[in-house]
């Protein structure tokens, strides 16, 4: 049976391009996506407006994971779901790259720092991450100045 996961990471300082999440598809436990939020609590006047990107992508088997971050929560839909088979990092200061494997832009946009992010795909286009594979969630470029970030993203283990 499916069980739907919430990872988090809450009220990050993030002053450098990075990996927001990497989640790593378990063993037998492909995953689908929902769901990517992000946003800011700390730039808030018209001053400090900025557009940042951001990068969805797929990472195959091969690549090699970012470091230097949090370990993120994850939380079940269902108190009695059994437990996730996923690793999963969060605000890795060390992007992940192709190494031997590959990375695949799924999405690039941008999005204003005080609107944040909501990609909401519609269930057509929700990727599948197989196991081995990774959804790397990355920040390509710094913002002007530090910010206090938070994400989720919605998962749904196969």
């Amino acid at each position: 049976m499916s069980r739907i996961c919430y990872v988090t990471f809450e009220n990050q300082s993030v002053s450098a391009a990075l990996d927001l999440f990497e989640l790593l598809a378990g063993t037998g436990k492909p995953f689908l996506v929902h769901r990517v939020t992000i946003s800011q609590s700390s730039d808030y006047g018209d001053s400090q407006a900025e557009g940042l990107r951001i990068l969805i992508r797929r990472a195959t088997s091969g690549y090699t994971s970012g470091s230097g971050g949090v370990t993120p929560t994850v939380g079940k839909a269902s108190v009695n779901d059994s437990n996730h088979g996923m690793t999963v990092e969060a605000c890795n200061t060390t992007a992940a790259v192709a190494g031997t494997g590959s990375l695949t832009t799924l999405v690039a946009d941008a999005f204003n720092a005080q609107a944040g992010f909501d990609w909401f795909p519609t269930p057509e286009m929700r990727p599948i991450l197989l196991p081995g594979e990774a959804l790397i969630v990355n920040l390509p470029a710094a913002p002007s100045d530090a910010m206090s970030m938070s994400g989720t993203v919605v998962v749904e283990e196969l």
